[in-house]
């Protein structure tokens, strides 16, 4: 198990309290959560810090603000932070208040993101 099954609880239930028609991907070692074909939030056990987190697309403007509380940190996969995004410790969700606070955020973001270009399939 390459993410945190409790977490991943949590956040559905949350997300069908709040009506929300979500779909599951695993990737990157972890699992995404889906709105609308576009990535909402995910789970990650990072090596480097040694514990899960919640990456949450919170968008640009929003991550402004947020960047600054000593629960977050830049999501930087390779190195280089991606903008939009945000990695939150688990002192930043450990109650239910507040993981629904970082839903309520990528939940908000989630009608002005962009969705992924599909991959197009190899031919054989």
């Amino acid at each position: 198990m390459a993410y945190d099954e409790y977490l991943a609880d949590r956040i559905r239930q949350q997300l069908k309290e709040k009506r929300t028609h979500f779909a599951e991907l695993k990737m990157m070692g972890g699992l995404c959560f889906k709105l609308d074909n576009k990535m909402l939030c995910g789970i990650h056990i990072d090596k480097k810090y040694g514990d899960s987190l919640l990456m949450a697309r919170i968008g640009e403007s929003v991550y402004e603000t947020e960047i600054k509380k000593s629960e977050c940190l830049p999501m930087d996969f390779t190195g280089r932070p991606m903008k939009g995004y945000i990695f939150v410790t688990p002192d930043g969700f450990d109650n239910d208040d507040d993981l629904s606070y970082w839903l309520d955020l990528c939940i908000n973001f989630n009608p002005l993101a962009k969705a992924s270009k599909p991959k197009k399939k190899k031919a054989k």
